[in-house]
Formats: structure tokens, C-alpha cells, sequence
């Protein structure tokens, strides 16, 4: 059996923090997700490979696990051991993992948004353990990542899993919050729950923050001083915001019930907050400047 690397396979340093994994697990994971890949035998391999080492390396206890084995490994190496003679079971039964007999089946199949198989390396390390937490009804259950778009998370999605034995479509509620977790009964391992961990993707319009919302909407020095209408974005389109003459440009407006949707009650709102952004005109014409000069020359 060969020796899994996860470190080298998230291209990250033994030190890592959770951070650093995370991000770059994101990373690859969007790089080499099967939507974007399809037919792709090499990159659908490689996604399941991404999915296994960060589902060890997120985890505390099977991170500590993992650290320890290779330590061994590359203390046996070092040694002149060759990697064929490493006494695997050996090191499991020592471990109180009793893996060594755990089938290899694979209880994932490929396919699109699949979560991807695990290896005999990581049935070895972690077989026992998956089941002992599924004898002790352990709440977390298998976790993986899913990330979706703000649109999604206010609309709702679905996601496709695909098991050995079948195909699942995963319906994920409007009103998911970075962290909501969605229990996908008999999905893991062994007939355990799957829990989707929901990661939002960032926004180039809003900021997120609970079920509010804040944007940015550019105006005119001219409607500030003069009043009138601004364009901003919210998740459902576009809207008009009536700015009040003598707004200063750090006011923030709210609009109510312009969020996101709870989770519990999709028709509850969060609020939309507003920033205003000003833009000076770089050039003005004759008649412009003319105005404006006699207009700084009144006293307010």
C-alpha cells in the first residue's frame, strides 16, 4: 500500500494552519470539480484525492493521527526501509484502529458533483473509527464541503451525489449561512449521514453579514447636493433608492427586508445597507464650470 501524502497533495506546509488548508483545498477543489472537468477521468481522480486529504487534514484528531504515522513512515524511510516492507498492519493494530480488515470497497462512485472515493490508505487509518462513530450516533457524522453561489443561498439549490448503489439530488434551502450543515441521511460511509458544510463563494456586490447584506451604490456629487434616484443591486435585481438633497456621502440607507431569507422562514428578510460612493466628474463643461464657480462664490 502506498503512502498518502495530503500535505503534497493540498500543496501545503506540515505547519499549515486550518486557514491555509481550507483556502487551499478551496482552491483546488474549484479547479478540478467535476462540472468543470466532465469526462475528465484524470481530474475526477484528482478531485477525490483533494476531497480525502482535506477530510484528514480539516480534522483535528485525524490530522494528530495522520502526523503521528508519518513520523514513522518517514522515520523508516530515512532508515534505508523500503516502502513495500513498512509493516502497515502492524502500525494500525498498535494504533487501536483494528483497520486491517476493513473492506476497500468504494462507497462513493464518480460523477458529477460527486464527493469521490477513499483510498485503502485512508480505509486503513480511519475504517474503525468511522464505525465507531457510527455505533456512538456521533452527530457530525461524514463531513464535505460544498460551496455555492450568494444567488443559490438565497434561492435554494440542488446537488448531485453519487454513491456506489445511486444517484442523489441534494436540495439545499434558501437561507443558508456560511458553516449551515446539510444532513444527507445514508450518504457516508458504511450507510452514515453525509453532512454538506455550506461555504458561500464571495460576492463582488455584497458583503454578507448574518442575513444582512451591504452594498455599494455610486452617485453624483449633483444628486447629493440636489436629491434624487440611485441605482443598487439586490439579489433579486435592481432597485431605485430616493437620495434626499444635502445627503452626505457617509450616510447609509437601509432597506428592509432586502437580505437574505432565514432559513427557517424563507419569507423572513434580513436588511439590504447601502453605501453611497461618489463620483466626481473629471470634466466639466464651460457652462458647468461657470455654474459651479458662481455657486462656491455664494455664501451658504
Amino acid at each position: 500500500m502506498d503512502y498518502k501524502d495530503y500535505y503534497k497533495i493540498l500543496g501545503v506546509e506540515r505547519k499549515a494552519s486550518a486557514d491555509e488548508i481550507r483556502s487551499a483545498y478551496r482552491k483546488l477543489a474549484m479547479k478540478y470539480h467535476p462540472d468543470k472537468n466532465q469526462g475528465d477521468k484524470k481530474a475526477e481522480d484528482k478531485f477525490k484525492e483533494i476531497n480525502e486529504a482535506y477530510q484528514v487534514l480539516s480534522d483535528e484528531q485525524k490530522r494528530a493521527k495522520y502526523d503521528q504515522l508519518g513520523s514513522a513512515y518517514s522515520n523508516f524511510r530515512t532508515g534505508g526501509g523500503k516502502a513495500q516492507d513498512f509493516q502497515w498492519d502492524d502500525w494500525f493494530q498498535q494504533g487501536g484502529q483494528g483497520g486491517a480488515n476493513y473492506s476497500t470497497g468504494n462507497p462513493f462512485g464518480g460523477g458529477s458533483g460527486g464527493v469521490g472515493g477513499f483510498s485503502d490508505f485512508f480505509r486503513m487509518m480511519f475504517g474503525e473509527a468511522m464505525r465507531s462513530s457510527i455505533r456512538n450516533n456521533a452527530p457530525q457524522g461524514y463531513q464535505q464541503e460544498a460551496e455555492i453561489t450568494l444567488e443559490e443561498a438565497y434561492h435554494g439549490t440542488t446537488r448531485q451525489l453519487q454513491t456506489s448503489a445511486r444517484k442523489l439530488q441534494v436540495r439545499i434551502p434558501a437561507g443558508v449561512k456560511v458553516g449551515s450543515k446539510v444532513r444527507v441521511a445514508g450518504a457516508g460511509p458504511d450507510g452514515s449521514d453525509l453532512y454538506l458544510i455550506i461555504n458561500i463563494a464571495e460576492d463582488a456586490r455584497f458583503e454578507i453579514n448574518g442575513y444582512d447584506l451591504t452594498t455599494t451604490a455610486h452617485v453624483d456629487v449633483f444628486t447629493l447636493i440636489l436629491g434624487g434616484d440611485a441605482d443598487v443591486e439586490t439579489p433579486t435585481g435592481k432597485v431605485k433608492l430616493n437620495v434626499p438633497a444635502g445627503t452626505q456621502p457617509e450616510v447609509v440607507f437601509r432597506l428592509a427586508g432586502r437580505g437574505m431569507p432565514h432559513l427557517k422562514d424563507a419569507k423572513t428578510k434580513g436588511d439590504l445597507f447601502v453605501k453611497l460612493k461618489v463620483q466626481i466628474p473629471k470634466y466639466l463643461s464651460t457652462k458647468q464650470r461657470e455654474l459651479l464657480e458662481e455657486a462656491a462664490r455664494i455664501k451658504f
